[in-house]
């Protein structure tokens, strides 16, 4: 195991995230031949599926990305099976634009079970990655820095144990409405942006405790 800094782990999936969610933007058009007698608002409103995919894709990413950061203030090492869990991870993440492109297009038309089945797959597919990552550096405290809370390693590990199996349940949900699957996504974001607020709420307490010694 190398003994060192994990800062180009960092910088590198930084940058990875950065690009993925710049690259969400792309599928936003601006309205060019508007139809007889359609407005530009109307025609705004018309591109709802697309504007929906992105706020869900990019509130995920931005959740994601918080959250790698978060899992990285407790990583203090790293070693080549943190390395390719972080690469897999990583995987998910790049080809979430494709992904929001495609259920952008389809989820009012033809095909949209399958547009919906290869967008949630790829969060089924994130969630378990993020396990992976996590338990291949916190089991045992093997890759964390001495410093370590316990308490708040034990948060974190609880509140990802179900995340795989709740993004499964949303897959299925998907294939009966795109749109549902969608909102459910984005509610699931703002609540994995939840157990590392709570994290840092018991670190503060815990350095708020008096010292006896």
């Amino acid at each position: 195991m190398a003994r060192t800094e994990t800062g180009r782990v960092e910088a590198f999936s930084d940058g990875v995230f950065a690009i993925a969610m710049t690259l969400l933007v792309l599928d936003l058009k601006v309205p060019h031949d508007l139809a007889p007698g359609q407005t530009l608002m109307g025609a705004l409103v018309a591109e709802w599926p697309t504007f929906l995919a992105f706020v869900t894709s990019y509130a995920t990413i931005l959740i994601m990305w918080v959250n790698h950061h978060r899992l990285f203030a407790h990583i203090g090492r790293w070693d080549d099976r943190l390395l390719f869990s972080n690469g897999l991870l990583l995987f998910g993440v790049v080809v979430l634009p494709f992904t929001t492109s495609l259920v952008a297009t389809y989820l009012d038309r033809p095909g949209h079970e399958a547009a919906a089945m290869v967008y949630n797959g790829i969060f089924v597919l994130i969630a378990v990655c993020y396990n992976v990552l996590w338990r291949s550096a916190s089991r045992g405290g093997r890759l964390l820095g001495p410093d370590h809370d316990p308490d708040i390693v034990r948060q974190i590990t609880d509140s990802y144990r179900w995340g795989p199996l709740i993004y499964a349940v949303v897959f299925v949900v998907g294939i009966a409405s795109v749109t549902v699957s969608l909102l459910l996504n984005l509610a699931l974001a703002l609540y994995f942006a939840l157990p590392s607020a709570l994290a840092a709420h018991i670190a503060r307490r815990g350095r708020s405790v008096p010292r006896t010694d």
